[in-house]
């Protein structure tokens, strides 16, 4: 099972907290502010209150040890682009920051993050579940229930034909188009046999999502 660290946890850091934990997933928190670690405690395996720019403090909770480590410092530059050095730096996987503008995103992608998130174009909650659902390239929302997403075709899927999944059967999902490098099908036959690294972009409901083994 993935473990994710949330390195600041003000509305966007324990929004993100909040959905990863509520799905099942270790959740370390970490913040400087005492009572906002004590809010978060709830909906987390663990809190701890320490300055996370502390590099020897950060080291001794095992950071290295972590799939995911989302920092949530925004405003405070200088922290936010020591922070994220530091976990790439001791070995975390796959490192989401976020970051206020452009210009501050750019540097820390210069230092290595994986992943940067605008608050202003991301809510903390799809960013969790992106985070979890890790064949799931993007999504839009249609209706409350509906939503068009891409997914990455499963390794079980490589060489079958979508007849032979039955993808709405099985998974309540209708393949629109199948993306295979540079070609495009959309509205594929059920004769269509799916290749290694082929993208399908699908209609379904959200709720079907957790049918997908995707973590």
């Amino acid at each position: 099972m993935k473990q994710f660290v949330i390195i600041g946890c003000g509305r966007f850091g324990s929004s993100v907290a909040k959905t990863l934990y509520r799905a099942g997933y270790n959740v370390l928190a970490i913040d400087r502010d005492e009572d906002t670690i004590q809010e978060v405690s709830e909906y987390t395996t663990h809190a701890v209150q320490m300055d996370a720019t502390d590099e020897s403090s950060l080291r001794s909770l095992g950071i290295r040890n972590f799939d995911v480590a989302v920092v949530a410092i925004g405003s405070d530059i200088q922290s936010s682009i020591l922070i994220t050095l530091m976990v790439k730096e001791m070995g975390v996987k796959y490192v989401v920051a976020k970051a206020l503008d452009e210009l501050q995103g750019k540097v820390l992608t210069k230092i290595g993050a994986d992943r940067i998130i605008y608050p202003e174009r991301d809510m903390g909650v799809r960013v969790a579940q992106n985070l979890i659902s890790v064949n799931i390239l993007d999504n839009i929302e249609l209706l409350s229930n509906y939503s068009v997403f891409e997914i990455v075709a499963l390794k079980e899927w490589i060489g079958k034909s979508l007849q032979d999944l039955n993808l709405r059967k099985k998974y309540g999902i209708t393949a629109l188009i199948i993306k295979s490098g540079d070609k495009v099908t959309p509205l594929p036959e059920s004769t269509a046999i799916l290749k290694e690294n082929d993208i399908l972009i699908v209609l379904g409901n959200k709720d079907d999502l957790k049918n997908f083994d995707i973590v």
